[in-house]
């Protein structure tokens, strides 16, 4: 049997392009990759804290540091350098409610400039945490903004341009859960930490010192590690006491996309990147690319001990699905059921009252713009600091039309908006895909038609992004910036003249 290592295709994909590497599979019977280490499941899943507030006059303060630490992993010795937000590694748990108006004072300990952009949030674009929003080793950042948008489970994580993929591999990052009333009434696991769990999934790779290692070899779509952990656990096992458990999945990685499954399990699919869908979705596996969220709900038995895993994923057309993680199998996280459970009560589905008014209809869309996603490239085109790519009028409803004309994996993300799929290649999206998102899988070759609203926030000087969620992709290039006006403003546009406005970082 001829083995074809990875480094050889993408060298050869490099010099001589893809039709080389082509042939050269006719002659190769297997593609070596870097194999995920099993592990034994043995050490207890970390549930990360809910991060304290204070509410005065109205308006929710949580407070943040970026910080450097060590970090134990389990197998890993000695204990490895590491950032995270008020922690070594990962960040608190932020939780709001629809109505309220939220405040941050996140300081920078930090060695280097940071960011921290509020992933799947609607908010200002000064607000965004972008790569215009830098705060500088030292400072403090004060963002304010009104949660306006239905109950979700979001992320936060760094968003420097050109380093978002190192910042976010060594560990800054954490989830940021919105409710409101009509998901607080609903019958739904709502115990944070017992039975509605945040797991958010990464890949990591260490060398023999214990360091972090992002390897640099020209691996598409980036980095994939052979060590999986959730919240930071490495081989975790999480106690079961009701009958019910609802699980945040989070894809936190750089490059890696999962397909989630427990065999022979039905899942309940509830929510998306942006809230709930219209109706509960019975599924066998759910697939995440980087950025990615779903909720699921899982029934479990008395006694019984079972695993969630990642399959083999279907990546779509990708020219060498060994070398981007596709052919990968492997056990993510250990359930262990109690004798004896707590009986969880009926699902009831949660429809806010103003559930309408968050609806979008594509006959009030009223502009069609086009994205090809090529090399590091959006519309031929690298992301440039100082250019405004696109300029979107405060209320209008729009079709953006998404492909990637590349066989490797590239995903898509917005930011401010939820959209939903319209279509991909002229069909329907499946139900999976028919809820409210922010980032989405680019099979390649095929047209994703998606329904974008910019309800608000005007602001003809500070931009919004939208971008590859493959951190490296991201990092060089594959990104594009627009703006929010009022009609009349097309002469004030202009790009920020600093990546740290003055006003919104504070020295000290």
């Amino acid at each position: 049997m001829r083995t074809c290592s990875d480094g050889l295709l993408r060298c050869l994909a490099g010099i001589a392009g893809v039709a080389a590497v082509v042939s050269l599979l006719t002659a190769c019977d297997t593609i070596s990759t870097t194999a995920v280490i099993p592990r034994d499941f043995v050490n207890e899943l970390a549930i990360p804290p809910e991060a304290p507030s204070s509410l005065e006059d109205g308006v929710r303060t949580f407070r943040l540091t970026a910080e450097a630490g060590r970090t134990a992993f389990a197998g890993v010795e000695p204990a490895t350098a590491t950032w995270g937000f008020s922690g070594s590694f990962l960040g608190p748990t932020l939780r709001a409610q629809r109505g309220e108006r939220v405040a941050f004072e996140i300081e920078n300990d930090l060695p280097e400039a940071t960011s921290v952009h509020w992933h799947g949030m609607h908010l200002p674009a000064a607000m965004d945490g972008g790569p215009h929003q830098m705060i500088a080793p030292g400072d403090v950042w004060r963002p304010t903004w009104i949660i306006d948008q239905p109950a979700a489970t979001l992320w936060y994580h760094p968003h420097p341009h050109g380093a978002t993929e190192q910042h976010v591999y060594r560990g800054l990052a954490g989830l940021f859960i919105l409710d409101d009333d009509a998901s607080l009434s609903a019958a739904l696991p709502q115990d944070y930490g017992v039975d509605d769990l945040p797991l958010i999934v990464q890949d990591k790779q260490f060398d023999d010192d214990g360091r972090l290692v992002l390897r640099d070899d020209g691996s598409e779509p980036g980095s994939l590690g052979d060590t999986i952990m959730v919240n930071g656990t490495v081989g975790a096992y999480q106690e079961v006491t009701t009958e019910r458990v609802r699980l945040r999945l989070l894809n936190g990685s750089t490059a890696r996309t999962y397909t989630f499954e427990i065999p022979d399990r039905q899942m309940t699919l509830i929510a998306t990147d942006g809230g709930f869908l219209d109706a509960p979705l019975p599924m066998e596996q759910v697939r995440l690319a980087p950025g990615e969220r779903a909720e699921v709900v899982v029934a479990f038995a008395p006694g019984e001990t079972v695993r969630l895993r990642s399959a083999k994923t279907q990546l779509g057309g990708i020219l060498l699905p060994g070398t981007s993680g596709g052919n990968d199998a492997f056990d993510v996280l250990e359930f262990r059921a109690a004798s004896s459970l707590t009986p969880s009560p009926e699902p009831s589905w949660p429809r806010a009252a103003d559930a309408v008014a968050d609806e979008m209809h594509e006959d009030e869309a009223s502009t069609n713009r086009s994205f090809v996603l090529e090399e590091r490239e959006i519309n031929g085109e690298r992301m440039d600091m100082s250019r405004i790519d696109e300029v979107v009028h405060v209320g209008d409803t729009e079709v953006w039309t998404v492909r990637s004309s590349q066989p490797i994996p590239h995903s898509f993300h917005i930011h401010d908006v939820q959209f939903r799929v319209l279509t991909i290649d002229g069909s329907a999206p499946p139900a999976k895909l028919a809820g409210p998102k922010d980032t989405i899988y680019l099979e390649p070759n095929r047209e994703y038609r998606l329904l974008v609203r910019f309800e608000d926030y005007a602001d003809p000087e500070m931009p919004y992004m939208y971008h590859c969620h493959m951190l490296l992709h991201e990092d060089e290039g594959m990104m594009g910036q627009f703006v929010v006006i009022e009609p009349g403003q097309e002469d004030q546009v202009k790009a920020p003249d600093t990546v740290m406005p003055s006003g919104h970082a504070d020295h000290h």
